[in-house]
């Protein structure tokens, strides 16, 4: 029988045996440091190896190409101010929702949330008052949630106030009793599948009570940024989304979500195709703005996505040959996780099934310690309490881990550095109290 060896908790040890195990991590620390390392794991951007499985793209379209869409418009010109039929139809597909409730942008998401807030703030929704002739406009955030959300409504001098999340998604008795009883709550940040950075999946009772909310302000809107809607890191194990915009309608309340999503970390982050899906009405008033705004987005670029992907079949295969880049790469991280602070007490994390990043919680007051001697070693990550409003972490312990752009090589490393920063700050803390 093979021998299980006990591991004993930090907080365990007396103080001799921290300041002992403490003397050699240090050892450890400075020769890392002396090997001035340079490593990037601070945002969820693509590794060229997934950038490379997009190339075939430039090859779609040739100077001899028919650049007409299915409209008989020639893409090269202006014409057809929400999108190309075959995008709209490969898009709509991917955020399953109906073709005619998307419009499709351009190449960002972001870009279609801040004009989106942006259009409430000045032109308020589908006939209320102008958000910012209001004296307080509030909005809700679940946290730890994404920093660019977050930025945005803060451009806006929007209040924002924190919603915890749980395993199956944001806390709904928070939610509820808020939005029912507030009319200055105008919204709430939503990333429903494979969440940043916890990689949660809202369960089908949480979209549930999304869609049955009862605003106490009539121009309360969801906004639900499907952003990780396929990506999947494994054949065998993938979560499953109720789809908000059917549900809200069921429920008689179609106005009440924007949905939105891109193929930026599907075909090429800097020139993807984004969209808005939303109800009739919604949508109509989105056109308005888009009228004075642009006479239409690159329809060659959303051409190009059409005639790479085909379809959504397509596009679902596309994202299997990203899953066997990125799975070890997470299984790495997992992994190193486990077997290095494993039973120690001074760290937890979730194991996602896709997305783009793992969740670590450190000991309370330590993660921005963890994050400076990460820097420090060579290893940067993402600000500490860049996950909360404000970027202010009220517990200090949340720090997001984006696995995707190392190699496989270098994650090892960066992963062995952080596992070794977050050692020594804990123990220091735990020596605090010693």
């Amino acid at each position: 029988m093979m021998e299980v060896t006990k591991v004993t908790a930090y907080n365990e040890l007396s103080k001799e045996e921290l300041l002992e195990l403490k003397e050699q991590l240090e050892t450890q620390f400075t020769e890392i440091k002396g090997k001035n390392l340079s490593l990037d794991m601070s945002r969820g951007k693509p590794s060229a190896e997934q950038l490379n499985l997009s190339m075939g793209m430039m090859d779609v379209l040739k100077s001899d190409s028919n650049l007409a869409c299915e409209e008989g418009v020639d893409c090269r010109n202006y014409g057809v101010l929400d999108g190309i039929r075959e995008a709209k139809q490969l898009l709509a597909d991917m955020m399953e929702i109906p073709k005619d409730n998307i419009v499709i942008f351009g190449n960002s998401s972001l870009n279609v949330m801040f004009d989106t807030i942006s259009r409430c703030m000045t032109h308020g929704v589908l006939g209320s008052t102008p958000w910012c002739k209001l004296d307080k406009v509030k909005f809700l955030c679940p946290v730890p949630g994404y920093d660019r959300h977050f930025s945005i409504t803060e451009y806006f001098g929007i209040e924002m106030i924190n919603v915890p999340m749980t395993p199956t998604g944001p806390d709904m008795d928070i939610v509820e009793r808020l939005v029912s009883s507030d009319p200055a709550i105008k919204g709430i940040w939503c990333v429903p599948k494979y969440s940043n950075p916890q990689g949660i999946t809202y369960s089908d009772e949480t979209v549930h009570r999304f869609a049955t909310l009862k605003p106490a302000a009539e121009d309360f809107r969801i906004f639900w940024d499907n952003a990780y809607g396929i990506h999947h890191l494994y054949d065998d194990k993938q979560d499953y989304l109720i789809e908000i915009f059917m549900e809200c309608k069921k429920e008689g309340n179609p106005n009440m979500v924007y949905k939105f999503s891109s193929t930026s970390k599907i075909s090429f982050p800097g020139s993807g195709i984004a969209a808005i899906g939303a109800s009739d009405e919604n949508l109509k008033e989105i056109r308005r703005q888009m009228q004075i705004q642009t006479i239409g987005h690159d329809k060659v670029n959303q051409l190009r996505h059409a005639r790479f992907f085909g379809d959504i079949s397509g596009m679902v295969n596309h994202m299997k040959k990203h899953a066997a880049i990125m799975r070890p790469k997470f299984d790495t991280v997992l992994s190193t996780l486990e077997q290095e602070l494993g039973g120690l007490g001074i760290g937890s994390w979730l194991a996602p099934r896709g997305g783009y990043f793992i969740s670590f919680d450190s000991m309370e007051g330590c993660a921005k310690k963890i994050v400076a001697k990460a820097k420090e070693a060579g290893v940067v990550m993402t600000d500490a309490g860049a996950t909360f409003p404000y970027g202010k972490d009220p517990m200090d312990s949340n720090i997001r881990i984006a696995p995707s752009y190392p190699t496989l090589e270098e994650l090892k490393l960066a992963g062995q550095i952080f596992i070794l920063c977050v050692k020594l700050v804990s123990i220091d803390k735990i020596l605090e109290s010693k």
